[in-house]
Order: structure tokens, then sequence, then C-alpha cells
């Protein structure tokens, strides 16, 4: 009995000391108050902080690319009047060539001259590759509208030119013809021939397009500036045969968008360069499959691989 009254004496201790306000449970639980109060408010004042941060960044980006696109567009009126005054010069003499600009070297014609696809008069600063937005991945949102070439806008000779080409390359459904637009239509301009080529691909409802995951990386990073490029909704990897290649579907919008793109590319890309070479050879093989549609609704296929064919076991 006299142990029980010795613990219970202790206990009674204990209970007094957890009873007092100042050091005991109630205390406690205060100074766990106010430091949950103290922390909250440290999180929210960080974050306060952050948010202002980010709404600035966003702020400087979107300044940013506005000037850019005023740059863009200015640059492209500068390229188009040059285009004009090309145009407007006399004609050459045969037999005379035309000097190269200093610092340029004198380019051979490639194999895009069977289609007369030589420098563009739509020339304008290539199509920025640094995937910014990959980070975005690549949404298929609305793009800024882009200023077009003025001069072209405002030339209707040019239009019905190209117009009047198109209507000529037509031929019967039974017998669809492999010459290019300009041999067939009797027009040397380079422009024409890029204007007929857009047409073709207009009527288009969607090509099948099979390539290298990185040179389709590369198309759709080359023309996804422009406003009628919209991101397929989907890049299949192809299982048989070669690894690494990928099959997608664009539409004849999308398709029109691409043209354009490799067709500035080329024109302003360094010769003898990877862009100049893709966007030159993508733009070949692009034409060639379009100006051999029949009209009949057929699935145009563009195959970008020139490998080896598979060999066939016994």
């Amino acid at each position: 009995m006299k142990k029980l009254a010795g613990i219970k004496d202790l206990l009674a201790a204990v209970q007094s000391r957890l009873d007092d306000p100042t050091v005991g449970l109630t205390g406690l639980h205060g100074e766990l108050v106010q430091s949950r109060l103290k922390v909250l408010e440290k999180i929210e004042g960080g974050v306060t902080g952050l948010r202002e941060e980010n709404r600035e960044i966003r702020r400087r980006q979107d300044r940013m690319i506005s000037d850019l696109n005023d740059t863009r567009g200015e640059l492209r009126q500068l390229l188009g009047l040059v285009d004009v005054l090309r145009s407007s010069a006399p004609p050459r003499t045969p037999g005379e060539s035309t000097p190269a600009p200093s610092g340029e070297a004198e380019q051979p014609p490639g194999p895009e001259a069977g289609y007369g696809l030589t420098a563009s008069a739509e020339a304008r600063t290539p199509a920025s590759t640094d995937t910014d937005h990959q980070g975005e991945v690549m949404e298929n949102t609305e793009h800024p509208p882009q200023p077009e070439d003025s001069a072209q806008e405002q030339d209707p000779a040019l239009k019905n030119a190209i117009e009047a080409a198109y209507q000529g390359t037509g031929t019967s459904v039974d017998q669809p013809s492999a010459v290019p637009p300009q041999a067939s239509a009797g027009v040397d301009d380079p422009r024409i021939a890029h204007g007929v080529l857009l047409l073709k691909g207009a009527g288009v409802a969607s090509v099948e397009l099979i390539a290298h995951r990185d040179t389709w990386e590369w198309l759709a990073a080359l023309a996804a500036g422009h406003s009628h490029f919209r991101t397929p909704p989907s890049v299949e990897d192809i299982k048989e045969g070669r690894e690494g290649r990928v099959q997608t579907v664009l539409s004849g919008r999308s398709l029109i968008a691409l043209l354009i793109e490799l067709w500035n590319t080329r024109s302003t890309a360094a010769p003898l360069q990877s862009d100049w070479a893709l966007a030159t050879m993508t733009y070949n093989r692009i034409a060639a499959e379009l100006t051999d549609a029949a009209g009949q609704g057929q699935t145009i296929r563009i195959v970008l691989d020139d490998g080896y064919p598979q060999e066939s076991s016994d």
C-alpha cells in the first residue's frame, strides 16, 4: 500500500505538470498552432513571389514573340521587293550568265531543275527549328496570322497565270500525266510551277507520309509556325522492316503549309547544307507524287526512304 501511495503521488505530480497551461499539453498545442501559421505564411509569401515572376516572364515572352513576328514580316516584305526588282529586270540574252552575288558561289542546277524549282519569289526567313514550344508538346492550337508577301498579293497577273497553268495541266482520268506542271502549261516561271503545286495540294483530302522519326520531327518543326499547319493526331511507329520509321497522315491544308515552308527554306538556306538538302529532296518528292495524282480519290503516299529493298528469304 505504501508503494501504491508513492506511485499515486508521482502520478499526481505528472498530472499537475500536464495540466499546466504553460508547459503542459495546452502549451504544446499552442506552440504547434503558432508554428503552423508561420510556415503557412512563409509558403504563401513564396508562392506569391513566384506567381509575380511567372507573370513577368510571360509578359516578356509575349513581347519577344510580337517583336519577332514584326521583324519576320518586315524581312518578308523586303525579300518580296527584291524579287519584284528581279522580275522587272531586263531579260538575259542567250548565252549570258547571271553573275553570282558576292560571297556566294554559283550553284549548279540540281535535280529540281526538271520541275523548274529554282530560287523562290516567296523567299523569306527560314522557319526556326528552335522548338521552344516542344515543351508545350506542339499543341494543335491556332497560330497567329502571318503576313503574306505583299508584292504577290498585289500581282493579279501572277495569280491568273497560275490558275491558267493549273487548268491547263488537267488530263483525262484514264491517262494521268506525269509531266511537270510548267512543262505541260508552257511556263518557265518557277513561281507558277510552285503555285500550281499548291493548288494541286489544296485539292487533296489527305496524304500518307512515311519517313524516319528524325526527318518527321524536322518537318513538323519547320511547318509548325505556319498558320495552316495542323499537327497530325497520331504518329505511329512502323514495326515491320527497318527500325525508326514512322507513318502519319497530313491533310491537304497541312500539306500546302509544308510545301510553302519547304519552298522558303530551300530558297533561303545555304547550298550544300542539311536544311537545303532536306527541303529540296522532300519538296521534289511531294511534287512528283502530286504531279502523278489522277484525281480518282486515291490516297497519295509519300515515302522518304530510298534504302535497299528487303531481301526475301528462301
